[in-house]
């Protein structure tokens, strides 16, 4: 047959199999301080061009992550709805954040009073306000 007759010293091209590695980095690298995660979310939501979509995002995206956010960064995102007349994520933002202080009841009126100037001056009336604790 035509395979026998090329013998162990064939020039016929070898297969080449490579493996390809994946670099996981689960708790390697440098970890991102309070203040650096702050000051990230405070510059997403204080883009001039945000759009709805990014605010909704950028929202959902802090929702998911094992805290309550300061007080800046809630400014910041409550001033990117007002930016863009959407006063129904304003308030929301509010909910979650009351939703996400958990048991911890001191946290989120704390937050409200930290927020009570830019609540104001931007118009935003909070859950409690518009009744919305009691639906």
């Amino acid at each position: 047959s035509a395979a026998s007759s090329r013998g162990r010293g064939s020039s016929l091209p070898r297969p080449v199999f490579c493996a390809i590695l994946h670099a996981r980095c689960y708790s390697h690298g440098s970890q991102e301080s309070d203040e650096e995660f702050d000051a990230r979310w405070v510059t997403y939501f204080n883009k001039p061009d945000i759009d709805a979509w990014e605010l909704r995002k950028g929202i959902n995206t802090l929702v998911g992550y094992d805290l309550v956010p300061e007080p800046k960064i809630i400014d910041a995102a409550l001033r990117a709805c007002r930016r863009l007349n959407d006063f129904a994520s304003a308030v929301r933002i509010l909910e979650v954040v009351k939703d996400k202080a958990g048991p911890h009841k001191e946290i989120y009126p704390y937050v409200i009073q930290e927020l009570r100037p830019t609540l104001s001056e931007l118009g935003i009336s909070t859950p409690e306000e518009l009744g919305l604790d009691r639906a």
